[in-house]
């Protein structure tokens, strides 16, 4: 995939002890990423997108978007090819969305866009520490799911691939779409559908739509 296998063009600057790589399909945001730890003379950007295995950072900055399917084919990617390398998450999406997922596939952290500056630079630090950069709100997420032994909402019984397809259809895929963006066939998607109806206890595309609204999983 072009995220392991782009050029790199290192920077060379022995003086910086924190090597990060910045994976995002942005410019702007990639540019903005580079500023914003400039200010910390322990970090340097050496590279972006990238060969990670010529480059080994110390951290890697990964944006969801970066996948053509699925946003957690690209993290699972990294972590299985490059086990132990800290990863915190970009993402445009809120917490609620990916936040506990991206833990359980071994993220150090998970960075909204739209954080402050200061707390990326925090975050990166605790990744190369060893340690999981928690936003308040997804430590409440997790405090939530920890307190209650059975699924608080029907989405919560999906298994990872019927939220794929909840989650193309409530954008409105069509059914051929989301067969081709999954890798699927027609069928497959139908059935998946039809167990979705049934945990969700909805009836059509329309409640679909707005069920994943108002649980927020999709923006």
């Amino acid at each position: 995939m072009d995220l392991l296998t782009e050029h790199l063009t290192l920077a060379e600057d022995p003086l910086h002890t924190i090597r990060v790589v910045v994976a995002d399909g942005h410019q702007l945001v990639r540019e903005g990423v580079k500023r914003v730890v400039a200010v910390d003379p322990g970090i340097v950007v050496v590279g972006e997108s990238a060969d990670l295995a010529a480059t080994r950072p110390d951290v890697l900055l990964l944006d969801l978007s970066l996948s053509g399917t699925h946003e957690l084919d690209a993290l699972r990617a990294v972590t299985e090819r490059f086990a132990g390398m800290p990863v915190l998450v970009l993402s445009s999406h809120s917490e609620a969305q990916f936040g506990i997922a991206v833990l359980r596939l071994g993220a150090a952290g998970y960075l909204c866009k739209s954080l402050a500056a200061d707390v990326i630079v925090k975050a990166i630090r605790k990744a190369h520490a060893g340690g999981r950069y928690l936003s308040e709100t997804l430590a409440e997420l997790l405090a939530e799911k920890l307190a209650s032994p059975h699924p608080r909402h029907p989405h919560e019984l999906l298994t990872e691939r019927e939220h794929d397809v909840l989650r193309l259809l409530a954008l409105g895929s069509p059914v051929k779409q989301v067969a081709g963006k999954l890798d699927i066939s027609i069928s497959s998607v139908n059935t998946y559908r039809g167990r979705i109806f049934t945990k969700l206890r909805i009836k059509s595309n329309a409640e679909l739509i707005r069920y994943a609204m108002r649980h927020r999983l999709v923006s």
